[in-house]
């Protein structure tokens, strides 16, 4: 009777692929199957643990799309959401994107649709559109710039003061870049990361009050970025202890840390990466709720299964791609092309 293969335990369920953990066995299996496919393993900084580990590389979105473009690997497995390995086709057309599970969606992304980009550019029609990377490649195909957290405020300075501005989709990102560059011709998409946006105010004033002596790593999209700053603003927590961060600068943030203990307000699988750059600083989650579930779609099981079945291929037309291309290079050409996200 024939032995079953580690993939045939791979089980299809409602949430994701189940059925495998992350033994030495399955890494094993995962490596072997990277080098007979001449595959590189990329893997955001909110995906799990076991996941981070056996990647190639780690690290924000479009830093990751910008390694795949140079790797000498034929194909690329990028372990994240589904607009990131678009992303990653978007900038690496001639190479085979694989997203080990194609229903890791983004609820950001999900926010706006290019049919409704569309509209809002009707109504604005000599607007600058300046488009997050969380965004589908058929938005970014309709976008002039795209931008990441960590260089959103220099890509929105760069634009004719003249110019009407449309950011989309998040928000709150929007809302701190308006409040960085005192842009009143500015005008925001309501959109949001769902994971982020529930990370409020509140929890934030209660975890940084009990904790005085922590520093705060806060991710621009979350809803208590507001609140961080005004704290800071008012003198109820020391204004050098308050970061605003793209996942990538809270990397660097760590290393250079003084404080003992740092509160962090971003998806929780930050962490990770945080405690493997500073394993001496005490790095606890603003919100340990704040777990995004698409993400974590992403499981040994699925990353096994796509390695093994060369499945599941991003296709991003080449129309779309060629103008979603050039709002990311026309990002790049200003000079600070961010860390990702």
């Amino acid at each position: 009777m024939a032995t079953m293969t580690l993939a045939e335990h791979v089980v299809d369920g409602p949430g994701g692929y189940t059925g495998i953990d992350a033994t030495p066995e399955w890494a094993q299996e995962v490596r072997r199957l990277a080098a007979a496919r001449n595959a590189t393993i990329l893997a955001h900084n909110y995906q799990l643990p076991e996941i981070q580990d056996i990647a190639d590389h780690v690290g924000d979105s479009l830093a990751l799309s910008r390694i795949a473009a140079a790797a000498p690997e034929r194909t690329i497995v990028f372990c994240g959401v589904h607009f990131m390995a678009e992303t990653a086709k978007i900038l690496s057309p001639d190479k085979t994107v694989l997203i080990p599970d194609q229903r890791a969606g983004c609820s950001l992304a999900d926010s706006i649709s290019a049919d409704e980009l569309r509209d809002w550019k009707a109504e604005h029609p000599d607007a600058v559109v300046v488009s997050y990377v969380n965004t589908t490649a058929a938005v970014k195909a309709l976008t002039d710039i795209c931008c990441t957290s960590s260089n959103a405020v220099d890509v929105v300075a760069s634009i004719d003061p003249d110019r009407e501005v449309l950011f989309l989709p998040d928000q709150f990102l929007g809302a701190h870049v308006k409040r960085v560059t005192g842009r009143q011709n500015m005008h925001i998409w309501a959109g949001e990361c769902h994971v982020h946006a529930g990370i409020n105010g509140d929890e934030l004033t209660a975890q940084a009050r009990s904790h005085p002596d922590a520093e705060l790593f806060v991710h621009p999209e979350c809803g208590c970025a507001t609140s961080a700053l005004y704290l800071a603003g008012e003198g109820a927590f020391p204004a050098d202890r308050v970061h605003i961060l793209s996942t990538g600068g809270m990397v660097d943030a760590a290393k250079a840390a003084t404080s003992n203990q740092v509160l962090v307000a971003t998806e929780i699988g930050m962490l990770h990466q945080l405690r493997r750059a500073a394993p001496g600083i005490d790095f606890q989650p603003v919100n340990d709720r704040a777990s995004c579930r698409y993400m974590k779609m992403i499981t040994p099981a699925a990353l096994l299964r796509c390695l093994a079945d060369n499945r599941d291929e991003v296709q991003v037309d080449p129309d779309v791609a060629a103008a979603g291309r050039a709002s990311v290079q026309r990002m790049i050409a200003i000079g600070n092309s961010g860390g990702g996200e």
